[in-house]
C-alpha cells in the first residue's frame, strides 16, 4: 500500500527553519509532500517567486519526495491536480490554530481534503516570515532563522 501525498502551503517569503522542521518531521508520513507556494493576492512579498522556489528547492534538495509548486488559487485546488489527499499545517500557538482550523473545515468541505496539524518544535515557535522580514528590512541577522545565505539585501 503506498503512503498518501499532501501539500504543505505558504508563501515562503522567506521559507524558514520553523517550516522545513515541520516538512521533516511529516516526511515519515507521505509518500511526497508538494511545498506549494501560493500566491496569496492579500500579501505583498519581499522576494520574488523564483528566488522563493529556489530557496525551497535547495532547503529540500536532499529530499527527492520533497517537490515545490507556484500556484494561484485554492489550496484544494492543487492538492486535486497533484492527487493530494492532505494538507500540512504547523502550529505556533492558539492563534495559529484558531485560523487553521476553520480552514482545515472548510477544506474538507470544499474538497475532502484533510489537514494534519504538527505544532512548531518549541526552539521555532518565535519564528514567522512576517518577523524574519521585518528583521531583513531592519539589517538584522537572520542567518538562524532561514536555511540558506540571504546574500546581500537592500
Amino acid at each position: 500500500m503506498s503512503r498518501p501525498i499532501a501539500v504543505f502551503p505558504g508563501t515562503f517569503d522567506p521559507i524558514t527553519v520553523g517550516h522545513v522542521s515541520i516538512v521533516e518531521r511529516a516526511l515519515p508520513l507521505f509518500e511526497r509532500i508538494i511545498i506549494g507556494m501560493g500566491v496569496n493576492n492579500t500579501k505583498r512579498t519581499m522576494f520574488e517567486q523564483a528566488q522563493r522556489l529556489s530557496w525551497i528547492r535547495d532547503a529540500f534538495g536532499a529530499h527527492p519526495q520533497v517537490e515545490p509548486v507556484a500556484f494561484e488559487g485554492l489550496t484544494v485546488e492543487l492538492c486535486k491536480r497533484m492527487g493530494a489527499g492532505f494538507i500540512i499545517r504547523g502550529l505556533r500557538n492558539s492563534t495559529d490554530h484558531g485560523y487553521e482550523r476553520s480552514i482545515a473545515l472548510m477544506n474538507r468541505q470544499l474538497a475532502g481534503v484533510e489537514t494534519i496539524f504538527l505544532p512548531s518544535a518549541p526552539e521555532h515557535a518565535h519564528i514567522s516570515s512576517t518577523i524574519v522580514r521585518e528583521l531583513i528590512a531592519n539589517k538584522a541577522d537572520v542567518s538562524a532563522l532561514v536555511p540558506m545565505d540571504l546574500g546581500e539585501r537592500p
